[in-house]
């Protein structure tokens, strides 16, 4: 240490003595300056130029205001700097001052900057070398250790296409139906080109006039401070830890860069906890030229030496030259001598609480504006309704008119996740993860209203009847079914109004009465095509059901019929027979039994019967769209967030059955220490209060309680087979009682018997097994009593003079 401030102190004379022959030297000039009239001229001039360029000075340092940072709870190496930090600050000022001298034209050092506490300190002491996620980061302030961890996207593969195969064309067929005539004008249609041709022009170019209209309206002014701002970066070196090129990383948003990257015009100065880098390289094409070898001398000026700097890249030859061991060793002692310390970083260890890395950034909100559109983000459980992030875009550039905002959700009791609003259309598409209740998946809709236009979608695999969409209008309801045993994939259904007018409240009570019901079916292999049901309508206010039947595929067309629903008793009350006029039908093949009377009323009743059954469930879904609409209203005025079982802090119903545990756990061991008695408390209490026991006490103690144990290991033995011997002698009775009575029995009685006879032999197996147990156990209960008889304090040292 003395060694190094000599070397300054050498070094300040040096100075002194060079500024003082320069100082001689101007003399001369100064006197040649009075000589030569024109030089003084030139020099006005140049003075004048000089004057009236502007040359921007180094912004002043970074301050932190008093009143945001509480200083008094910082520790001792915020405010004050040790000797060797003190030693490191003047080292740096002289490295500073060398730099200025030789290079007068580039922007001041950034060595030592003032903290919070407005004392200055070495840039490479801000650095914790243990919180570095990577070996070679260079950054100027201590916030920048805790870099958000680095993602590489890597791009995916794109998937395999799957081969199609190709649908064999079928042979051609010997006669083929002629296609209808054209008889549309063509001029009429040239006409309609030309015309949806102009249309097409006429907003080609009203887009690009308002494309012109953006890009001069986000035309960027020019940059007056461009090149003149000084930003830190992260930088990471290629060659260890499987890195294999230099890139850069923002410490604000943790983004990666490549040095190639247009952002960074050029560098000032590299460090790291050890060193410090000045770049000596010319930055006329940005950093895109840069070499990053650190240990070249000319290209990267180091500032301390021995600090484990990286070694410049060497030759074969000159590698074969470093193996001698005389070098090495010369060199190592060389780097010895001259070596210094860093002193240890003067920062805390950075410490992130769960509620601090939760709340994600400063107060839990963060709000980015875009071109026409603003990002805000939440922290979880920031908001009451569990909304995270919100995505509002605009028409202006001025953020006024809105066109559409997107909200998404975390942690929603009706497992809400997106919803997606158009200003411009009034539409809002609400999406749900799985595990709502009623399975909904998307809802769009206008208005909550009931019986206006929406749309709902389903997970299908959560519901039982396989219902995939539902469409609603005020008028009709369409259904989307997939994957159900009979077949239904589509049912469209057409109401009427009401027969009397209630409150919308009360559509439940007053359904609209369904005037069409469509219903089409996927195709059923297990049935033939011609009595396939493909499509059926059920016409309730003019009595008709049309039926049509799957195509078969060697067929143009399909069977249908239609059949003509009349009242079951005409005027006169006489009941109606099926007559033939009430079923129309055509068939492709007709068959026989299609043609039957039977069949057909048979057909008939069986339609009726469905036709019952669409109109309920056409109520139902009335009902539903009423219980999910509800369902979500009370779920938005309520929103209720779900919290985790592992998250205590929010959790309450988990706080309370825990500490509920906890009380439980401690009431049964207050139990179980009562439960353990004092086992000599009996014998105690016969002796005096208070009286020291004595030798042949003790042992009497010790008798009595052993020969009460062992008493009560007999009396419990006599108990058990006084209990066995009388379950014996019990069935041993019922037996001869039913010896005696066997014949006059009834089955109900010997069914009685039978099971005495089986509970009765289960106690007698138990007690025996009991006392067998007791006799194997009671020497050994013995023996424990009277070992723990002799380990008693109050009786060992007096039974020790017996043993």
């Amino acid at each position: 240490m003395e060694v190094l401030r000599e070397k300054v102190e050498e070094e300040e004379a040096a100075e002194r003595e060079e500024a003082a022959e320069r100082s001689e030297k101007m003399r001369p000039a100064e006197v040649w300056k009075e000589e030569t009239p024109m030089t003084q001229e030139m020099l006005r001039d140049l003075e004048k130029k000089l004057s009236e360029m502007e040359i921007p000075t180094p912004a002043d340092p970074l301050t932190f205001p008093k009143d945001t940072i509480d200083i008094s709870m910082l520790p001792q190496s915020y405010k004050t700097n040790s000797p060797k930090e003190e030693l490191m600050l003047q080292v740096a000022d002289n490295f500073s001052r060398q730099y200025s001298h030789l290079c007068p034209d580039r922007m001041p050092l950034f060595l030592h900057p003032l903290n919070e506490c407005e004392v200055p300190k070495f840039v490479s002491t801000t650095i914790r070398p243990t919180l570095m996620p990577y070996p070679d980061l260079y950054n100027w302030d201590s916030c920048a250790q805790f870099v958000s961890d680095f993602l590489t996207m890597v791009p995916l593969p794109d998937p395999l296409k799957p081969k199609v195969k190709k649908e064999e064309k079928p042979p051609p067929k010997k006669y083929a139906i002629k296609p209808p005539r054209d008889l549309t004008s063509r001029f009429e249609q040239e006409q309609e080109a030309k015309r949806q041709e102009e249309i097409r022009a006429h907003e080609e170019k009203l887009r690009r006039e308002a494309e012109e209209r953006l890009l001069e309206a986000t035309k960027m002014k020019p940059d007056p401070l461009h090149g003149l701002r000084v930003h830190s970066w992260v930088l990471v070196l290629s060659g260890k830890r499987e890195v294999p090129e230099t890139f850069f990383i923002d410490a604000l948003s943790g983004r990666s860069y490549s040095p190639q990257d247009d952002h960074f015009l050029g560098i000032e100065s590299l460090w790291n906890h050890k060193n410090y880098w000045v770049n000596m390289q010319d930055c006329w094409n940005y950093c895109k030229d840069l070499v990053f070898d650190l240990g070249d001398p000319v290209r990267w000026e180091y500032m301390l030496l021995g600090t484990d700097k990286p070694y410049l890249s060497l030759t074969e030859e000159d590698d074969d030259d470093l193996n001698d061991e005389d070098d090495v060793e010369a060199l190592g002692k060389e780097d010895e001598d001259k070596s210094f310390d860093m002193p240890p970083s003067w920062v805390q260890q950075i410490e992130i609480t769960p509620e601090e890395f939760e709340t994600r950034c400063p107060n839990g909100k963060k709000v980015l504006h875009y071109q026409r559109a603003q990002l805000e983000k939440w922290a979880p459980y920031l908001n009451p309704n569990g909304l995270v992030c919100r995505l509002t875009t605009y028409e202006d550039l001025e953020y006024t008119k809105v066109l559409e905002i997107k909200e998404w959700y975390q942690n929603r009791g009706d497992m809400l996740e997106l919803r997606h609003i158009n200003k411009s259309t009034g539409l809002i598409i609400d999406y749900f993860k799985p595990g709502h209740p009623q399975a909904l998946r998307v809802h769009t809709y206008k208005s909550m209203e009931p019986e206006m236009d929406r749309v709902m979608e389903f997970y299908e695999v959560a519901r039982v009847d396989g219902l995939i969409k539902r469409e609603e209008t005020p008028n009709t309801m369409t259904e989307y079914y997939q994957g159900r045993p009979d077949f239904l994939a589509y049912r469209h259904i057409i109401f009427g109004p009401r027969v009397k007018k209630l409150p919308l409240n009360s559509t439940d009570s007053n359904p609209r009465p369904p005037v069409k019901i469509t219903e089409r079916f996927y195709r059923n292999p297990e049935k033939p095509a011609d009595d396939d049901v493909a499509e059926r309508v059920f016409l309730t206010t003019e009595e008709r059901i049309q039926l049509r039947y799957h195509c078969r595929s060697d067929h143009i067309t399909s069977n249908k019929r239609e059949f003509l629903r009349r009242t079951e008793v005409d005027s006169k009350g006489n009941k109606i027979i099926m007559t033939p006029d009430m079923c129309i039908s055509f068939e492709v093949e007709p068959m026989e039994h299609t043609k039957k009377l039977l069949y057909q009323y048979e057909t008939m009743m069986q339609l009726k019967n469905e036709e019952k059954l669409s109109k309920h469930q056409a109520w139902e879904s009335e009902l539903e769209v009423l219980e999910i609409l509800k369902l979500l209203e009370e779920e938005e005025e309520a929103h209720t967030l779900t919290i985790s079982i592992y998250d205590t802090k929010r959790n309450e119903k988990s706080k309370e059955y825990r500490e509920a545990m906890e009380r439980v756990m401690h009431e049964e061991h207050l139990r179980q220490m009562e439960a353990q008695l004092d086992y000599l408390a009996p014998f105690l209490a016969q002796l005096p209060p208070g009286e020291k026991l004595m030798r042949w006490q003790a042992m009497r103690l010790k008798d009595e309680c052993l020969s009460d144990f062992k008493q009560r290991l007999i009396d419990k033995a006599n108990l058990i087979q006084a209990r066995f011997e009388k379950e014996t002698q019990e069935l041993q009775k019922k037996q001869q009682w039913y010896q005696e009575n066997q014949v006059a029995l009834s089955p109900e009685d010997e069914d009685l018997y039978l099971s005495y006879c089986s509970q009765a032999m289960f106690r007698i197996r138990i007690l025996e097994q009991r006392l067998n147990r007791h006799k194997e156990l009671a020497p050994l209960k013995y023996l424990a009593l009277e070992e723990k008889l002799h380990k008693d304090p109050r009786l060992a040292e007096l039974l020790k003079v017996f043993g």
